[in-house]
């Protein structure tokens, strides 16, 4: 190939770390429309989900071993006893019925919405209050982005290419991986103070902006000029 990119700088250490690149791996992260993200209508999801006011937990995956949603559930569980709260996981996979049945062990199932896979997943993300990613890994975590673009702070595992987007108590909490204590924590200190909720919003809207179509695609665009050029030449 003629030019080498990776989305954050934790898959270029890994390409390298794992295969025998020896081109220069030009880091350009994936973006987003921000626009799709505008202006959602909010009212009929939270008569839905949030009749009483409850607070909206959200996470979006595959449902896979590696999303580790059991972790969501688990730091779901341990809000719930401290904050009136409702639970949505959008997505679907292997790991479902598995989820399913910890639901119902930790006697959550009430509380716990499981949505499937959404056309318009904006709509939801335009009321939830937090997102959870406490992946084993991630690339990238464009969910947690997607989440950023709609105003939502996001409790996320500290690993891969995640810390490039979500800064640790600016924009949201890192964790070590499998830590569901303290994102439970981490949570329970931002629904508790809406104020520091709110400046977390707006800095994790911020930080989005630095990853829409508008930032990004020029990069790549410069790209392709550069190679071209250095093909031509």
């Amino acid at each position: 190939s003629d030019a080498v990119t990776a989305v954050s700088d934790s898959l270029k250490a890994d390409t390298y770390a794992h295969f025998k690149v020896k081109r220069e791996i030009h880091v350009i992260p994936n973006f987003i429309d921000m626009q799709r993200y505008e202006g959602c209508s909010t009212e009929g999801v939270l008569k839905a989900f949030a009749p009483k006011g409850e607070r909206l937990i959200l996470h979006t995956s595959n449902f896979r071993p590696v999303k580790r949603v059991e972790d969501v559930v688990e730091v779901f569980s341990k809000l719930r006893k401290k904050i009136p709260s409702k639970l949505l996981l959008v997505g679907d996979g292997p790991e479902r019925p598995k989820i399913e049945a910890l639901c119902r062990k930790l006697g959550t199932c009430d509380d716990v919405h499981f949505l499937g896979k959404l056309k318009n997943v904006e709509e939801v993300y335009s009321v939830a209050d937090l997102f959870l990613l406490p992946s084993e890994t991630e690339s990238f975590g464009l969910a947690a982005l997607e989440a950023m673009a709609s105003r939502v702070p996001v409790i996320s595992s500290n690993t891969g290419g995640i810390p490039e987007i979500n800064e640790n108590g600016v924009t949201g909490f890192l964790s070590n991986v499998g830590d569901t204590d303290d994102m439970a924590s981490n949570a329970l200190k931002l629904l508790r103070d809406d104020e520091l909720h709110a400046k977390f919003r707006e800095a994790a809207y911020q930080k989005a902006k630095q990853f829409s179509k508008e930032s990004i695609i020029p990069v790549y665009e410069q790209l392709y000029k550069d190679v071209l050029e250095s093909v031509a030449n």
